[in-house]
């Protein structure tokens, strides 16, 4: 269990520095334009891997539904939304609203899929991580420090 908690760490941390690179790129170009980027090159990139250790063509496409396949598009939305967005509320903004969405919806689709677990333990962590994100932007720039000698 601990190395699967520390891959899916692993994997948050990705998604973050995925973020922050990518709005980076949008920066000096467009959000739509760094999110073709960011999908040619990891396209590239995946496909060298696939070939490399196989597994690139090893299942049965028909076998599964079509709106399997509209990860891709969602992928695509996803990262184009947090490019724009990140030039605008900046990264750390941007990361605590996707978590939030991320931990709602996770919460939503695991009752929804009738996944085991306790539904109250689910929805006070949730409350709870929401909780911390309000206060941890609570404040912001209230508190005002003037710098040594500049009163006079």
């Amino acid at each position: 269990m601990i190395l699967y908690a520390a891959l899916a760490i692993f994997a948050g941390v990705l998604v973050s520095l995925s973020r922050q690179i990518n709005g980076r790129l949008a920066l000096s170009t467009s959000a739509m334009e760094s999110s073709f980027w960011n999908h040619l090159v990891g396209l590239v990139f995946i496909t060298a891997v696939a070939l490399l250790i196989g597994g690139l063509f090893a299942g049965d496409p028909l076998a599964s539904p079509w709106w399997a396949y509209l990860g891709g598009t969602v992928g695509v939305v996803f990262i184009a939304m947090g490019s724009w967005l990140i030039q605008r509320i900046g990264a750390a903004q941007t990361a605590l609203m996707i978590i939030a969405g991320q931990m709602v919806s996770g919460v939503v689709l695991d009752v929804a899929m009738g996944a085991p677990g306790n539904l109250w333990a689910r929805v006070l962590g949730v409350g709870l991580i929401l909780a911390g994100m309000v206060v941890a932007q609570t404040g912001k720039g209230k508190i005002r420090q003037v710098p040594a000698g500049a009163d006079r």
